[in-house]
C-alpha cells in the first residue's frame, strides 16, 4: 500500500502529525511472566493512557544492562500485579502449597526496582508490586493471610468466586493527611482486592495509608521524601472502562478516585521528567564534596547475606556502597560537577606540622588527580567552567579541586600560588578550630576574626583569582573578609541561621551581605546544620533554599551538599539524589531559569568574575 505511511504521518493538508502526547512522560510497566511470554492485562496499559502518560512494557528479563538503559528512559515505573514472592527474599522458607512463585518474575521486579530508585524515577507498586516495594525496603511479610494473620481476616482473594474485576470487595479506611486520602478526597473507599500475601508492619522511611477491616495494610507510601508508593488492590480494573467487558449485576462506573489515582503518578513522572529536561541542558554543579576523606578507608562490599571487608581502595570510577558521590552516582543524579575538597583537619600549628599538612593536601589532590586519569573516557577535571561545558558536550562528568582549611597553606603564602596550579578554585579559610589565618565558627577566639596573614591570604587570593569560601568562618571573620576583599565571596556549604540557629549557618545580615558584593550562598545538606527540632528532610534543605531566595535573591542561592562530610538527609542522600532538589523546587513553582541559577548558574557567575580579574 504505497500511501499508507504517507497517509498515516501527514495531516489531510500534507503536514507533518504532530503526537498529542509529545512530551507525555514515559511511564515502564513490569509484566508477568507466562510460558515464554511478558505479557499484561490491557487495563494497565489504558489507565496509563487516560491519565496521559506514555506506557512501556518492560519485558522480563534480568538483563541488568538492557534493564538500565530501559530505567534510564522511564519518567516512572508502574510495578503490577502477578504471582506470589518467594520467601527468601524476606528471610523465609516459602511455605508449601499455598504459594505460586516465578525466580524469573522475582529477580526481575526487584532488580527493576533497585535501577528505578537508584535513578529517582517515581514509582507506583500495585498489589504484587506494593510488596515488592515493602519487601526491597526491609519490611516484614506475611505469605499467606488466612493462615498466619491474627484473628479472622477477610476473603481477600475474591475474584475466583464470580465478582468480577471491576467491583469492590470490601472497604479500606485512608489515613488522615496522607497523599491518598488528599487524592481520594474521603476517608474511606471500597476497593477490588485480590491477594493472600500481604505487608506486615511498616518498611522504614514508609507509612501506612489504607488498612482494611481485618488489620490487612492495604497501601503504603514514602512520600514526601520518596516519590514511591503502592496500594494491594487492583486500581486499574476499577479505572479503566475501555478495557472491560460488560457483566450482569449493576453497572460499575469507574471510581473517580481511581482515576486520580493514576492522573497523580503521572503528574509525579510528569515533574520529574521536566527535572531530567533542565538537567540534561544546563550544567548543574555541587559545590562542596568531600569524597576524598574516603580514599584511605577500605570499601564495604555487600556480599550479602554479610558484610565484608576488602582491601579495594575507593574509586570515584565504580558505584560505591559507602561514598555518596562517584561516577555512577553522577550519572544517574544527572549532575554534571562536583568540587572535591582535599579536606585537612585542623591540628598542631608549627613548622614541622604545616609541611606536613600542606604536603597531605598536594597529595589529595594527586590522587584525586590519578582517579580521573583513570577514567578519562567519563570524567575530567575542570579549573573553569567554559572546560566544565566542554566536558559536559562530550558526555563526561567534571570535578573541581578545593581545599578546606587555610590551615594547609602554612603560614607560607607562596603555597597559594602552587594550590591555583594544580587547578584549586577556592579556599575555604578555616575549619572547626582558628588556624593563623583567622577565627572559626567553632573553637576558642584568637585573632577576632582575620589575623594579620588572613588578611595577607584575602589580598593574594583576590590577585590569583582564588575563590574565598566563607563557610566555618566565625562571623568576626566573615565581616573582615568582606570588608578586606575586592572579589565576591561564597559561602560553599551553610545554610541559613534563622531557619536553624547554629553559628556555622548565615544571618540574615550575612545572606544581604553577600548578595550585595556579588557573591553565592550554597546551602548545605548537613542535617545539624538544616533542624535543630526533627531530623531534616529534602523538604527543610529547600527551605532553605527559599529563605535564602526570598532574603538575598535568587542570584544568592545554590546547593553544597557536603556530601561524604556528613551531608545527605532522607529525600537527598547522595549524588544521585540531587535531582529531588530540582523537582521540589519545581513543585514549588520556580521557573527553568531560576533552577538553572540555583543549579550551577550562580556559582558560574562568581567564580569566572573572580577568575577573570587576576591580575597575577
Amino acid at each position: 500500500m504505497p500511501g499508507f505511511f504517507t497517509d498515516f504521518n501527514t495531516a489531510a493538508d500534507g503536514a507533518p502529525v504532530r503526537s498529542g502526547r509529545q512530551g507525555a512522560p514515559v511511564v515502564g510497566l513490569s509484566v508477568n511472566v507466562d510460558g515464554q511470554t511478558s505479557c499484561l492485562h490491557a487495563a494497565y496499559v489504558q489507565s496509563v493512557l487516560d491519565a496521559g502518560g506514555i506506557p512501556l512494557l518492560i519485558p522480563a528479563t534480568t538483563d541488568a544492562d538492557a534493564l538500565r538503559e530501559m530505567a534510564d528512559r522511564m519518567d516512572g515505573l508502574i510495578l503490577t500485579g502477578g504471582s506470589d514472592v518467594d520467601g527468601r527474599y524476606f528471610g523465609e522458607a516459602t511455605l508449601a502449597g499455598v504459594t505460586d512463585v516465578d525466580a524469573l518474575r522475582d529477580a526481575y521486579d526487584f532488580l527493576l526496582l533497585r535501577l528505578a530508585v537508584d535513578r529517582q524515577v517515581p514509582v507506583f507498586g500495585i498489589c504484587r508490586g506494593m510488596q515488592v516495594i515493602h519487601i526491597a525496603f526491609g519490611g516484614r511479610f506475611f505469605q499467606d493471610i488466612p493462615s498466619q494473620l491474627p484473628g479472622v481476616p477477610l476473603n481477600h482473594a475474591v475474584w475466583g468466586e464470580g465478582i468480577p474485576k471491576e467491583r469492590p470487595a470490601h472497604t479500606v479506611r485512608l489515613a488522615e493527611g496522607s497523599v491518598l486520602a488528599s487524592i481520594f478526597g474521603r476517608s474511606e473507599i471500597e476497593v477490588n482486592s485480590r491477594h493472600h500475601q500481604a505487608v506486615k508492619g511498616e518498611a522504614p522511611g514508609f507509612r501506612t495509608t489504607a488498612v482494611a477491616p481485618d488489620g490487612v495494610i492495604e497501601a503504603i507510601e514514602g512520600f514526601p521524601e520518596r516519590r514511591i508508593f503502592g496500594v494491594q488492590w487492583h486500581p486499574e480494573n476499577m479505572a479503566a472502562p475501555a478495557t472491560r467487558v460488560s457483566v450482569p449485576g449493576p453497572a460499575a462506573d469507574p471510581d473517580p478516585g481511581t482515576q486520580a489515582l493514576f492522573r497523580f503518578f503521572i503528574h509525579e513522572a510528569s515533574l520529574f521528567r521536566r527535572a531530567k529536561a533542565i538537567h540534561e541542558k544546563y550544567l548543574t554543579v555541587d559545590s562542596h564534596t568531600d569524597t576524598p576523606m574516603l580514599f584511605d578507608r577500605y570499601a564495604v562490599v555487600d556480599t550479602a547475606p554479610t558484610l565484608k571487608l576488602t582491601p579495594d581502595p575507593m574509586d570515584i570510577g565504580r558505584r560505591d556502597p559507602v561514598a555518596r558521590v562517584d561516577l555512577v552516582k553522577m550519572a544517574e543524579g544527572h549532575l554534571d560537577a562536583a568540587i572535591e575538597a582535599a579536606y585537612i583537619p585542623q591540628g598542631p600549628r608549627n613548622e614541622v606540622a604545616n609541611r606536613e599538612v600542606t604536603a597531605r593536601a598536594v597529595e589529595i589532590l594527586k590522587i584525586l588527580r590519578e582517579m580521573i586519569d583513570a577514567h578519562s573516557g567519563l570524567v575530567g577535571q575542570a579549573r573553569t567552567f567554559a572546560e566544565a561545558e566542554v566536558l559536559k558536550r562530550a558526555g563526561k562528568k567534571s570535578i573541581f579541586f578545593g581545599l578546606e582549611n587555610g590551615y594547609a597553606l602554612g603560614r607560607n603564602l607562596e603555597n597559594l600560588t602552587m594550590f591555583r596550579e594544580l587547578g584549586v578554585v577556592y579556599v575555604t579559610l578555616c575549619h572547626n578550630g582558628a588556624n593563623d589565618l583567622c577565627d572559626s565558627s567553632a573553637g576558642a577566639v584568637e585573632h577576632g576574626g582575620l589575623s594579620s596573614l588572613g588578611r595577607e591570604a584575602v589580598r593574594e587570593m583576590n590577585r590569583l583569582g582564588v575563590v574565598i569560601d566563607l563557610s566555618h568562618a566565625a562571623d568576626t571573620t566573615f565581616w573582615d573578609v568582606l570588608n578586606e576583599s575586592t572579589a565576591p565571596v561564597i559561602a560553599s556549604h551553610s545554610s541559613a541561621r534563622a531557619l536553624c540557629d547554629h553559628p556555622r549557618n548565615l544571618t540574615d545580615d550575612q545572606l544581604r551581605a553577600i548578595a550585595a558584593k556579588g557573591g553565592v550562598v550554597q546551602v548545605c545538606l548537613y542535617h545539624g546544620f538544616l533542624s535543630k527540632d526533627h531530623q531534616a528532610t529534602l523538604m527543610d534543605a529547600v527551605d532553605h533554599i527559599d529563605h535564602v531566595v526570598r532574603v538575598a535573591g535568587v542570584d544568592c542561592a545554590g546547593i553544597g551538599s557536603d556530601f561524604d562530610g556528613g551531608g545527605g538527609i532522607p529525600g537527598c542522600d547522595g549524588a544521585n539524589e540531587l535531582i529531588n532538589i530540582t523537582i521540589e523546587l519545581l513543585r514549588r513553582g520556580y521557573t527553568e531559569p531560576d533552577i538553572e541559577k540555583i543549579l550551577g548558574r550562580n556559582l558560574r557567575r562568581v567564580i569566572d568574575n573572580i577568575q577573570a580579574a587576576a591580575t597575577h
